[in-house]
């Protein structure tokens, strides 16, 4: 019985969680579908400015048409706040609306469930404090961003541009939408440095998780970490590093731009390059250029993604941490899966498991579909839409160029992917659910199968 209302309060709380970006999508969408929205003040197709909104919502940043030539700067807001929203959780932004007009001094049971599921938190006693930290971090990093980028921009654009792109890419890459206004990402900025650092911390910052940043701000008084934010940690740091030295091998350090590039900002490029398919979706580079090797461990890094409780996507690192070390523990021939002297939970690895065969099933139909339905361009192969699709799963932004050429079936099937690599596949499959577990008093013999 107590299995079965569990079921039934997360098929409600989930079923809350997908309505509630669904309105956000609505809001959005009608917003954008305003005169005003546009540069030219004559409208958008309304298929255009669903996508728009969806993929501004679920911070993902394909775009079908140019944010900076289409969308006027009440167009571009509009999709900023979105894109705050989305990264954040709503209920994050209606919890900060209560307490500044004092309408709630505390968060009620429901509030507290619903940020729990907003934030992908583990425990509901971590609610309110990590509340504290989800605003007050976000705001760290915006802020100090639109600082340090003001720094470079103000003095590049003038006063009133140079803010203005400052707080835009401040808040896009903290909240690894992928959304710009300088109307083809930071490629006008491969040999600045400066710039692409800073957007590597923000990208860092927002898609590190705010778990573990709270472990990492409380390690003083605490003197340990918690189990998931070691793991987190440790996959995270090495994901990265294999990542920028595969780059560097692939792109020969991007050796074909030697003489418009120095050595330093080629190699900033390229560590640049192994950040941003952790759904970032900001490039500097254009991805149609990358040889097939970088292009195919970007697709690795998409799927994997961030981290739980972070602005980013994909399955994340913890779950391929965890899937690793069961894989290592089985070749070793142990039972147990171990990591820092703790040992994960059968029911840890079992979820896992079942998001990374889900997730598969998600991206192979979508990708049966969209080679039905989409044109791939003489020179590509599969991989035209397989990354496309991967982009959208994970939330990061890139494409090989399909985006703006998608068929009305195909917008929706991306708009679908980005939904469900945002809201999560569980939460999805929750809202979705009728049906109730029910225990069985009845189980039949063990037996053994042929594995591989």
């Amino acid at each position: 019985m107590k299995k079965l209302v569990k079921l039934n309060f997360f098929n409600t709380l989930s079923k809350k969680m997908v309505f509630g970006f669904i309105l956000l999508i609505i809001l959005g969408t009608i917003l954008l579908s305003l005169p005003i929205a546009t540069v030219h003040q004559q409208g958008t197709a309304f298929i255009d400015v669903v996508f728009t909104a969806a993929s501004a919502t679920c911070i993902t940043g394909l775009t079908v048409v140019n944010t900076a030539a289409h969308w006027s700067i009440f167009g571009q807001l509009v999709i900023l706040g979105m894109a705050e929203i989305g990264a954040l959780g709503y209920m994050t932004f209606a919890v900060l609306l209560f307490n500044i007009i004092r309408r709630h001094r505390s968060m009620g049971l429901s509030t507290q469930l619903l940020v729990k599921e907003s934030l992908n938190l583990e425990n509901l006693s971590d609610t309110k404090s990590v509340m504290k930290y989800v605003i007050g971090l976000s705001a760290f990093f915006q802020i100090g961003g639109v600082f340090l980028l003001a720094w470079d921009f103000v003095p590049r654009f003038g006063w009133k541009r140079g803010l203005y792109v400052s707080v835009y890419h401040s808040v896009m890459s903290f909240c690894n939408a992928g959304f710009d206004v300088f109307g083809n990402s930071l490629m006008a900025f491969q040999n600045d440095s400066y710039v692409l650092i800073v957007t590597i911390i923000l990208i860092v910052g927002g898609g590190l998780g705010f778990l573990v940043w709270r472990d990492l701000l409380l390690y003083h008084e605490r003197k340990r970490l918690s189990l998931n934010s070691k793991l987190t940690l440790t996959t995270t740091g090495t994901l990265f590093v294999l990542g920028f030295v595969i780059l560097l091998v692939t792109e020969g350090n991007l050796s074909s731009l030697a003489g418009k590039m120095s050595w330093v900002n080629r190699t900033v490029n390229t560590l640049f390059l192994s950040v941003t398919p952790r759904t970032a979706g900001i490039i500097t580079l254009p991805t149609d250029s990358l040889h097939s090797g970088s292009v195919f461990l970007i697709m690795i890094l998409m799927f994997v993604g961030g981290t739980p409780g972070s602005t980013a996507g994909g399955i994340k690192t913890t779950t391929f941490g965890v899937l690793m070390l069961q894989s290592i523990a089985q070749l070793r021939g142990r039972e147990d899966v171990e990591f820092s002297k703790r040992r994960f939970s059968q029911a840890n690895i079992s979820r896992a498991l079942l998001l990374v065969f889900l997730a598969s099933i998600v991206i192979t139909l979508a990708t049966l579909v969209l080679t039905q339905t989409e044109k791939i361009p003489q020179g590509y192969g599969l991989e035209y839409i397989v990354f496309e699709v991967l982009s959208a799963f994970g939330t990061v932004g890139l494409s090989l160029g399909l985006t703006p050429h998608l068929t009305v079936i195909g917008k929706v099937i991306i708009m679908i992917l980005m939904f469900v690599g945002r809201v999560g596949i569980f939460t999805s499959l929750y809202a979705l659910s009728k049906r109730q577990t029910r225990v069985s008093r009845l189980r039949y013999p063990e037996e053994n199968i042929l594995i591989g």
